[in-house]
């Protein structure tokens, strides 16, 4: 009896404790994030009748063992309502809710229900996923929308933890995307001047500058020098630069190409395996970058039958088949090409090159046609997720995606990342740039790129 006073005074001072603790986490918050609280609270509150008025609930009609010994008198035992347990976390959009699933209460039903849960729970919309294991589901409710709500990305300057994972945003439910591009060749970017496109490679660059692992190449499209347009500030960290010059463009396209066959001769003598993602990029053999802005400029087909325009229009060829080189063949050695143009149409970006970019995104769009090209066929049946509804100012910096491993698409948020941040990421790492070509030729001892060979002669033009 002793023992008494003892332990309700240790519970009542934990119980102390912890409504502390929850105020002063409460205080600290922003507005957004304490009206996501409150909501956590109603919805914890509430969730067991309104899981049994939505139908999230089963009815158990075989009596528990304690309860048929309990049952003395032998009245008939009234079943148990069974409502699935529900773990809720919250955050400057909503709140998360991890439920489990029951006898005929599984994903299918949540997500019938959804619409319901979102009246109820004040929330803008609430999707049903599966959960990250068997038997779970993830309810996602938003009371914002993201989609319109502008983020801003500032950098940390610290080397990624994961090469090749290229962090978008949020989706439409506030939950992040990322987008794995190990061994994959190249990506396609699409999408109206202004609404985001070059914002979005340009987060991926200051992302991935601080690792010595990683070389950046850019051709800029719009520009004819290195300290205009979007790259101005990013140059620093890129070991070459190429404007909207044709041939100043075909010769580097070369350039590359030559690098990519002396790493594709190399490799199993310099790393021991014949693809370069089986150990990773490293300081010596890095991620190659090649990011290619405004690609239409490089590859579109030029008119006319003066000499001017037909050399234009060997360049552009020239151009394609060499671009084509490096995504089809590049991969296994650590190239990773970049591609953004306004319309991904196949006078843009060539579909040889296009169609084998298994990444690709869109922002806003014109058509349906255009929309089709940057996403494929299935786009039109998800005509809810088109880029084509993007046009609204209000969705600048918002992209249009495959989900990967599930069918549909999903509409990101993208953060815009300040001019000022990506200077001062390309200043703080400018030390990190060496040519790929020297670093291979360091370690093999031989010259690997020679453009005195006829292969860095302008493409002939035709009569």
């Amino acid at each position: 009896m002793g023992y008494a006073p003892v332990l309700v005074g240790v519970g009542l001072a934990g119980i102390a404790v912890w409504a502390l603790v929850w105020v002063v986490r409460y205080l600290r918050a922003d507005a957004m994030t304490r009206q996501s609280i409150r909501q956590a609270v109603r919805v914890r509150r509430t969730w067991k009748r309104l899981a049994q008025m939505l139908n999230l609930s089963a009815t158990d009609k075989m009596p528990t063992a304690m309860a048929s010994l309990a049952n003395t008198d032998g009245k008939p035992i009234k079943p148990r309502v069974l409502v699935p347990a529900l773990k809720v976390t919250h955050d400057a959009y909503g709140v998360i809710a991890r439920a489990g699933c029951l006898p005929g209460v599984g994903l299918a039903e949540f997500q019938k229900a959804a619409p319901y849960l979102a009246d109820a729970w004040r929330m803008t919309r609430v999707s049903a996923l599966p959960g990250d294991r068997p038997g779970h589901v993830v309810l996602r409710g938003v009371r914002v929308d993201p989609l319109i709500t502008r983020t801003v990305h500032v950098p940390t300057g610290r080397p990624p933890e994961e090469y090749a994972k290229w962090e978008l945003g949020v989706d439409e439910y506030g939950m992040p995307v990322f987008v794995p591009l190990k061994e994959v060749p190249g990506v396609a970017v699409g999408g109206l001047p202004g609404f985001g496109k070059t914002s979005c490679v340009n987060r991926l660059v200051c992302d991935w500058a601080p690792s010595p692992a990683v070389q950046f190449v850019f051709f800029d499209g719009k520009v004819s020098h290195a300290y205009e347009g979007d790259y101005a500030d990013l140059v620093h960290r890129a070991f070459a630069f190429c404007g909207d010059d044709l041939e100043e463009a075909n010769k580097l396209f070369k350039e590359l190409v030559e690098l990519r066959r002396a790493r594709s001769a190399s490799i199993r003598s310099v790393l021991g395996r014949k693809n370069m993602w089986h150990v990773g990029p490293s300081d010596d053999w890095p991620l190659v970058v090649i990011v290619i802005d405004e690609a239409h400029t490089y590859f579109r087909d030029h008119k006319g039958s003066d000499p001017a325009t037909k050399r234009l229009a060997a360049l552009a060829a020239d151009n394609a088949r060499l671009v084509e080189d490096l995504v089809k063949k590049g991969r296994s050695v650590g190239f990773l090409a970049l591609l953004t143009t306004q319309k991904t149409t196949g006078d843009a970006i060539p579909t040889f090159i296009r169609d084998v970019c298994p990444v690709g995104l869109s922002f806003a769009q014109k058509t349906a046609d255009a929309a089709v090209a940057a996403l494929g066929d299935d786009i039109r049946e998800w005509p809810d997720a088109s880029p084509v509804n993007l046009q609204d100012p209000a969705y600048v910096g918002v992209a249009v995606m495959s989900q990967h491993g599930r069918p549909g698409f999903i509409r990101i948020r993208t953060p815009y990342v300040a001019d000022e941040d990506a200077a001062r990421v390309a200043a703080e790492t400018c030390h990190l740039v060496r040519h790929p070509a020297q670093l291979l030729e360091d370690l093999t001892g031989r010259n690997v790129v020679d453009l005195t060979k006829g292969e860095s002669e302008p493409p002939a033009v035709a009569a």
